[in-house]
């Protein structure tokens, strides 16, 4: 129902500028139709679902990228660059299990940790392992804070 919806105010928005006639509602409609049965897996709940529109949501959501990733970043940065100017590089791929359980939140984490400097994402398994480049290794097995922080605390918070 949301493909369709979007796809058909889409169209009207963007067809005519400067009016809409009853033959623009009936192609918009035909044309919603056939998107909303060539993408269904986006019309199923599990993907697009009331819970995107929650504002507290959308609010951690703010709150995190302006603070905790902020931050985060900001640190990486600077520790990137005592890292080049002085060569202490210690690189590896380490393994961990965040428990995110759906996509969407994989995804996020899996972007947070590649957008701060001296980490990047290299594999997401079929259970949600994953798999990241850390540029200095302290051990064989370090702590998820470590590796990526409070990132998947906000990642379930913000997209489970």
């Amino acid at each position: 129902m949301f493909v369709f919806v979007v796809s058909f105010f889409m169209y009207l928005l963007l067809s005519r500028p400067g009016g809409i006639n009853i033959q623009e509602v009936t192609i918009a409609f035909l044309l919603a139709s056939v998107v909303s049965f060539a993408a269904p897996d986006f019309s199923r709940s599990g993907f697009w679902s009331m819970k995107g529109l929650n504002p507290r949501r959308w609010w951690d959501a703010v709150r995190f990228l302006f603070g905790p990733f902020a931050l985060a970043l900001w640190d990486a940065n600077w520790d990137m660059a005592k890292r080049v100017l002085n060569g202490e590089i210690n690189p590896g791929i380490v393994k961990f299990d965040p428990r995110l359980r759906t996509d969407k939140g994989r995804m996020m984490l899996a972007g947070f940790i590649t957008l701060t400097p001296g980490t990047l994402t290299v594999d997401i398994d079929d259970d949600g392992v994953f798999y990241v480049h850390v540029i200095n290794l302290t051990s064989t097995s370090p702590p998820e804070a470590e590796i990526c922080g409070t990132f998947a605390k906000w990642a379930r918070r913000i997209a489970e």
